[in-house]
């Protein structure tokens, strides 16, 4: 499961180092290219609003076979793409039918006992990592050597590999098939509303979504525009470096595992906080080292150990509850999780033009200490319920 989410989720990753190269070869400003990833997370938030709740109804398995499919064939229209305005509504496309990777924590959730929780989220978590991971690294060593259109046509084999690997990855045992054909079946519709219904009934879900929207917000404006500025006229470096350095994401696959035990024995609120205090020391030195390709490795190994546990935190104050309603809840989470991920997008790479490297720190700084205010206000607010329980 955490190979499959990982290879879908890096569909989305692959142009973060080659960012600027493929600005330069359809002929648009910074600005500009800053949509494709924007409007990619966009489509994915609606798409996981409009088709991440049907996982409640029908069987995980089969839809993850139908949208990894549909994944495949739009990401081979962006390897085929010749204008910029055909490459970005392919992007759209892709990202709308992304919902593997989000149907996949909920299916897992179903088959593990409460206290193995935070440790099989985190595994999962690493897996996207990884995919994350290959997808910046790789992107910019192959762009660097063979063009940027490499990339997508090797993320279609890859996509092709895993769909027809897929029915063999996700079983589905007999006792799990008999309670998904019990379930009362409800319309569409009213499955959808559902959604905000709720949501609403789950305020704590509401907090933790709006706490990894501001932290997804960070992570692709740090990236998109570290892009930019390793490779401007003032850095001088090229895509391949992007790549290389975007290889300290590795240190995520070993520490976040590990840390969603940790934050299994002290709650997942306390873990998020301590998570975004640590962050934000990182966030801090992102501008006083960030002129210098060795000194910038200091706060992104920082971020990237504990950033990803902010997500896991999030996820685990939420998917411990009654397993009909996850999946439903995860939409709404995830959802928010990109919304904030597109605004970091387009703000990353507009103020990135606008004020520069610097700009973009302070950008990154204000974000970065809502996430810190946020997780304190929702480890107060719980431990106040608990106490009103008790």
């Amino acid at each position: 499961m955490a190979v499959t989410a990982a290879v879908v989720t890096a569909n989305a990753y692959y142009i973060h180092p080659i960012i600027g190269e493929v600005a330069g070869d359809f002929g648009v400003s910074n600005s500009q290219i800053g949509l494709v990833p924007a409007l990619n997370q966009l489509a994915l938030a609606l798409g996981i609003l409009l088709l991440l709740p049907l996982g409640d109804r029908y069987s995980n398995k089969t839809l993850c076979i139908a949208f990894v499919t549909a994944q495949s064939g739009f990401m081979l229209a962006m390897a085929l793409a010749q204008s910029f305005v055909l490459f970005t509504i392919a992007s759209m496309l892709l990202g709308f039918v992304t919902i593997a990777p989000y149907l996949i924590p909920a299916f897992a959730s179903k088959r593990v006992a409460p206290e193995r929780l935070g440790h099989v989220m985190a595994f999962l978590t690493a897996g996207v990592i990884f995919g994350i991971l290959v997808a910046r690294v790789g992107a910019g060593i192959l762009a660097a050597e063979f063009g940027w259109r490499v990339v997508y046509w090797c993320a279609f084999g890859l996509m092709v590999s895993v769909t027809l690997l897929l029915p063999l990855t996700l079983k589905t045992d007999k006792r799990s098939a008999g309670q998904m054909r019990k379930e009362p079946q409800t319309s569409y519709f009213a499955l959808l509303i559902s959604v905000f219904t709720l949501s609403w009934s789950h305020r704590d879900m509401v907090v933790s979504a709006v706490i990894q929207g501001c932290n997804f917000a960070a992570f692709t404006a740090t990236w998109l525009a570290l892009a930019l500025h390793l490779t401007s006229d003032a850095m001088g470096y090229g895509v391949d470096t992007v790549g290389y350095i975007a290889g300290i994401a590795a240190l995520s696959i070993l520490s976040t595992p590990r840390l969603g035990k940790w934050a299994d024995k002290i709650g997942a609120r306390k873990a998020r906080l301590i998570a975004a205090l640590v962050q934000l020391v990182g966030i801090a030195l992102m501008y006083p080292l960030g002129w210098n390709v060795w000194a910038v490795i200091v706060p992104l190994v920082i971020v990237n150990l504990v950033g990803p546990t902010i997500d896991v935190t999030g996820r685990m104050t939420f998917l411990a509850l009654e397993p009909a309603i996850r999946t439903r809840l995860t939409t709404s989470y995830i959802v928010t999780m990109f919304l904030g991920g597109s605004m970091g997008s387009i703000l990353g790479t507009a103020i990135y033009d606008f004020g520069g490297w610097a700009g973009t720190c302070a950008l990154l700084l204000a974000i970065s200490a809502s996430v810190v205010a946020l997780s304190f206000w929702a480890e107060r607010n719980w431990k106040s319920q608990m106490a009103g329980a008790i």
